[in-house]
This record gives structure tokens, sequence and C-alpha cells, in this order.
């Protein structure tokens, strides 16, 4: 297939991977940006696609995946925290004004139960709200992959414990 050809197959299915998006998302500007973000990928990729297979399956497959990896991030954004003045933040990608003054307290809360800990358990926690991965923390304090993982599950844990205790 010429580049004109797939240029114009690809053209042609605005449309209905518009319509596809605005069901994934249920919102037309964040549908618009999914459609703007795999017709990218698919001129990308143009090389990738091989000739006589279903064009359309293709670059369906590739708004599914994109739409799915996009969520996935967001959820990942939205349950880590980052550091700031007064704590923990929770980090909203691009939504600040969501926080609510129960929000903040609830993370000012668990930030002094965090301080709380011993350090064995705290400085891995944090690292890892900050973002680290686990190998990056296990490099970084000298210690087991294994035993990084087990503190930050039991730091969980034990989080989870004192916050239900109040």
């Amino acid at each position: 297939m010429t580049a004109v050809q797939f240029n114009t197959r690809l053209l042609s299915m605005q449309d209905k991977l518009l319509y596809f998006a605005l069901s994934l998302t249920a919102n037309d500007e964040n549908a618009r940006d999914l459609l703007q973000e795999t017709t990218l990928k698919a001129l990308t990729y143009r090389e990738q696609f091989v000739n006589n297979t279903n064009f359309k399956a293709w670059i369906f497959t590739i708004m599914k995946n994109t739409f799915i990896n996009n969520y996935r991030r967001d959820q990942k954004t939205r349950s880590t925290f980052d550091s700031s003045e007064d704590g923990f933040g929770v980090a909203y990608k691009k939504n600040y004004a969501s926080e609510t003054p129960e929000s903040v307290l609830a993370v000012n809360e668990m930030n002094q139960k965090v301080e709380k800990l011993t350090d064995d358990f705290r400085i891995p926690f944090k690292m890892h709200t900050q973002g680290f991965k686990y190998k990056e923390i296990a490099e970084e304090l000298s210690l087991p992959i294994g035993t990084v993982k087990s503190r930050i599950f039991f730091t969980r844990k034990k989080l989870q414990q004192m916050l239900e205790d109040k």
C-alpha cells in the first residue's frame, strides 16, 4: 500500500474512529485528543501495517490500546503522591482544582502517620511514592529488591491500620 493510499484510507475512517473514541471516553474533547493521537501513531508506524490485512481492525486496535494505556497512566498518576511544601499532595495529573479541604486533610493526616514510621519502612515508602522504581530503591538503600517490596507492602498495611484506628 502506498503512502497516498494509506493516508486516504486513514482519512476516510476519521468519522468512525471519532465515534469509537466517543464511546471509549464519553467526552468530546478527550475523544478528539484520542483520535489525534491514534492518527499520529498510525502515521508514525505506517510501515508496520501488513498489506492484505484488515486496516480497520489495525487502526481500531491502535485506538483501543492508546486509550487503555492513557487510562492506566492516569490511574497510576492519581494513586501516587508527590512531595510538596506541606507534605504529600495527591498528584492529579491535570486537575489540581479537584482537591477538596477533606482530601488535603486526609493527605496531611497520612503524611503524619508516615513520619511516625521507623526509617526502615518510611524511607523506602516515601521513595516509592515519589516515583522511584523498586530496583532503584533497592540500589539506593543497598537492600535486596524483595526486602524493598515487602517493606513497602507492610508500610501500606500499617498505614491502613493506623488510619482505620482513628
